[in-house]
């Protein structure tokens, strides 16, 4: 007989209610009157409804954030303005203990993971309040006596975040910590899947008493809300993370407006580890690498090579971890992997696992236990006997499995490698720190991590190559995207001017 599963728990502190859009400071319905529902990952039954914006309510957003811009916002002092981000850091400091809840019950992803997420959402405040106060400086270029060339940085206006559902809270403020700090304004088309701590991202900016219009969330459809976003003319950039192919077709449908865009897309990591590796370090971030999020995540270590020599062992090992991971109910302190997002995505990683089988591969999975079978569980996996061109081993699967092969040579797996569309991310395990860089800097990927789990430095570019996006976020690089350089040519003596059409 199936067990019945167990209901969630929510904490006492908090609330779960329909969502509003909010536009010009104010939580209103979608011009439409259309709400979608909000279904839970773990039981598969609605969590609420939320109000569905359309081009309308996207024109109204973006015309109050153009409106702010070339007014009140846009005319503040920079002091001024970085307040108001230390105080959207403060309001979310106070707040942890609701929002990490919201995205766990939202998203499925565990609450020891979501607690420190959420940390690292005012963080992205208080750090980019500081680097607006000492980097976002010009320059100056002095040309003999003559003249004093010096540059400034201008926000560039409105700015459209189109952001992913699988650490929505984070990704969230990681885009609009930078696009705040530097004077833009902006709207917010958050995932649809996961809108809960969007809300309360807006529910918490609006206490923090942010000038009317100057941030906007409208929630929606990718192919209504999100497409109007990227054509409408009052927005000049756009910031997207999620698949390389909507990613593609974003590009394709600003083309008419001229946008500035930063796209972090796919993924398909490697891991390396050579024979001389610390053996429980590596397995130790390969497994975290893939298993944490629930394997819902760009940087992802889903291709592991191992060399030869040590295959069996390693493999060994992770069968081991994998039947020990703690699959369950994202609200308990102990789960390591919870449910994916939808029952959609859900269908898409199974339907990965019966290509790995028809493809010849071994599938080697965890469990998952018999009363959380209606919720979107799948159990942390590893594919064994696949070959680096394989459907599994190529295309970018987002859910708890390790695709693992082997190699012979630091030239192979190097080639192997980069043998692939994706270029976001890589590890490299090894004692030899010469081979370690050497590897390192022969990756096709926009990040490299040598002898280290996937750490974030807020200070470095983030971003990939080929297929995993275009351009760089993260420190004072947010600053090639979020301004516009404008250089100043200033003469310091009445130099010589050509006088055409003069008389003689």
């Amino acid at each position: 007989m199936t067990q019945q599963p167990v209901k969630q728990k929510l904490p006492e502190n908090v609330d779960i209610k329909d969502i509003k859009l909010y536009i010009n400071g104010s939580f209103v319905d979608a011009e439409s009157k259309k709400q979608f529902e909000n279904v839970s990952p773990y039981s598969n039954e609605k969590i609420n409804q939320v109000a569905e914006g359309d081009k309308s309510d996207i024109d109204k957003a973006a015309a109050a954030a153009d409106a702010a811009f070339k007014g009140e916002w846009g005319k503040m002092k920079v002091a001024d303005r970085l307040e108001y981000i230390k105080k959207i850091a403060d309001v979310i400091d106070e707040n942890i203990e609701d929002i990490a809840p919201l995205e766990s019950y939202d998203t499925g992803l565990p609450i020891s993971q979501t607690k420190k997420m959420v940390a690292r959402a005012a963080r992205n405040f208080r750090f980019y309040a500081e680097m607006v106060a000492s980097r976002l400086n010009g320059e100056a270029y002095q040309v003999d006596d003559q003249f004093i060339n010096y540059t400034i940085h201008k926000p560039i206006g409105v700015a459209g975040l189109i952001t992913p559902w699988n650490a929505p809270f984070m990704l969230e403020t990681w885009k609009l910590a930078p696009a705040l700090a530097t004077g833009n304004t902006v709207v917010l088309k958050p995932a649809e899947w996961s809108p809960l701590t969007a809300n309360r991202l807006a529910e918490l900016i609006d206490s923090a008493g942010l000038p009317d219009g100057v941030f906007n969330v409208v929630h929606g459809f990718g192919e209504t809300a999100g497409a109007s976003l990227v054509s409408n003319e009052d927005v000049k950039l756009i910031s997207f993370t999620g698949e390389t192919a909507t990613g593609s077709e974003i590009t394709k449908n600003g083309a008419d407006t001229l946008k500035r865009y930063s796209m972090e897309l796919g993924g398909k990591s490697p891991i390396i580890v050579f024979d001389d590796a610390n053996f429980e370090r590596a397995l130790d971030a390969c497994t975290w690498g893939i298993f944490s999020f629930n394997g819902e995540r760009c940087t992802a270590n889903s291709r592991l090579f191992l060399h030869e020599s040590i295959y069996e062992d390693f493999v060994s090992a992770l069968k081991e971890r994998i039947e020990n991971i703690v699959v369950g109910d994202p609200m308990d302190e102990t789960t390591q992997v919870g449910p994916l997002i939808s029952t959609t995505h859900y269908q898409n990683v199974k339907r990965y696992l019966e290509i790995a089988e028809e493809e010849g591969a071994e599938v080697v999975s965890g469990n998952v236990p018999e009363s959380m079978k209606s919720g979107n569980f799948i159990p942390p996996t590893m594919i064994l006997n696949a070959t680096n061109d394989k459907t599994v081993a190529q295309e970018e699967i987002f859910g708890p499995i390790l695709t693992v092969m082997t190699f012979k040579d630091e030239d192979e797996v190097i080639e192997l490698a980069n043998d692939i569309d994706y270029g976001l991310a890589g590890y490299v395990w090894t004692q030899d720190i010469q081979r370690g860089h050497r590897v390192a800097q022969g990756v096709d990927a926009g990040m490299l991590w040598i002898n280290s789990q996937n750490v974030r430095d807020l200070r470095v570019p983030f971003g990939g190559s080929k297929s995993s996006g275009i351009g760089r976020e993260g420190g004072h690089y947010a600053f090639d995207f979020y301004t516009e350089a404008q250089v100043v040519h200033v003469a310091l003596t009445d130099h010589h001017i050509p006088q055409f059409g003069k008389k003689q």
